[in-house]
């Protein structure tokens, strides 16, 4: 079972920036196709504020640095070129789990709809990730994954919608308990009785809890997500958490480690955090280019 999807980290994070332009976008994405990725899925279009593309929506509401580049343009096109989907994913102000989850949907609701007036005809756009990473039962958070589920919905009925939570595991951010697989069975489940109806898709991030304790949860995950009718895939992070440095390539061994508990738990795709950065041969990092030899050596394609 290979990885055949990846999120595109372009508003950059806790991550550091390429500085890539269309040419190295193009190499990469070319990558991406050799080694059977078919779905690319955008981490988020805005961030505070950063965006991919010049929204009116947001530039209305506030203050943003200039966009000198359509990268959401970029992205659908080579994914189209590539044979590839794309998911959308929305718009992060940056406090939406600080108590601000209603005006995160107020903006975001006027800016899913003009993406999807700008870029919703296009024939790589394929579904909507929603940015908002849960991870406990918090209401006014779910209620945001609900909300904004349920407009992409409106925007575009027969797309699907996807969201990648993480498990309050032992690594889960600074002060988060760790929870225990009881507790987070009867949240999960609450939570997906919740947003079944506007989510189709969810993918756990695989990073936050220990290597050991990973197939317990992926099987969890997974009967949990099959009890209420969502597709399950697995977000096998291609980056190390375990290091004193935010973040670095991962080792293979525990990248392979993760793939197989992915695939003997039976989920149905497995996607990465992200290839751009930790395993493409294009990347910043040096390990990432032996990272993906690696990779390709494992599953017999010519790198």
């Amino acid at each position: 079972m290979r990885i055949t999807a990846t999120f595109l980290d372009e508003i950059t994070h806790d991550i550091p920036s390429q500085n890539w332009g269309p040419e190295e976008w193009a190499a990469d994405f070319e990558a991406m196709r050799r080694i059977g990725i078919d779905t690319v899925i955008i981490i988020r279009s805005g961030y505070k504020e950063q965006a991919i593309f010049n929204s009116w929506a947001l530039r209305d509401t506030r203050r943003m640095l200039p966009v000198r580049q359509n990268l959401g343009e970029l992205f659908l096109d080579l994914a189209y070129q590539n044979g590839m989907n794309l998911f959308w994913g929305l718009y992060d102000p940056g406090d939406w789990n600080h108590g601000q989850a209603k005006s995160a949907f107020d903006l975001n609701r006027r800016f899913m709809s003009e993406v999807s007036e700008q870029f919703g005809d296009h024939p790589a756009f394929a579904g909507w990730y929603i940015s908002f990473e849960l991870s406990r039962f918090v209401p006014d958070q779910v209620d945001l994954v609900v909300a904004a589920g349920r407009h992409a919905k409106e925007l575009a009925p027969d797309l699907p919608t996807m969201i990648s939570p993480y498990v309050a595991g032992v690594k889960a951010p600074d002060g988060e308990e760790a929870i225990s697989h009881e507790q987070h069975a009867d949240e999960w489940g609450r939570i997906f009785r919740r947003v079944r109806e506007s989510i189709d898709i969810v993918a756990f991030q695989d990073g936050h809890v220990s290597y050991l304790d990973l197939p317990e949860y992926l099987r969890i995950n997974l009967a949990l997500a099959r009890e209420a009718g969502l597709t399950c895939w697995s977000n096998v992070e291609s980056f190390d958490r375990d290091m004193p440095i935010k973040f670095p390539p991962i080792d293979w061994r525990k990248l392979e480690y993760k793939i197989d508990a992915a695939r003997e738990a039976g989920v149905e795709k497995l996607i990465t955090f992200e290839f751009s950065h930790f395993l493409s041969p294009n990347s910043i990092y040096p390990a990432a280019h032996t990272l993906y030899r690696r990779y390709c050596e494992r599953f017999g394609i010519d790198a």
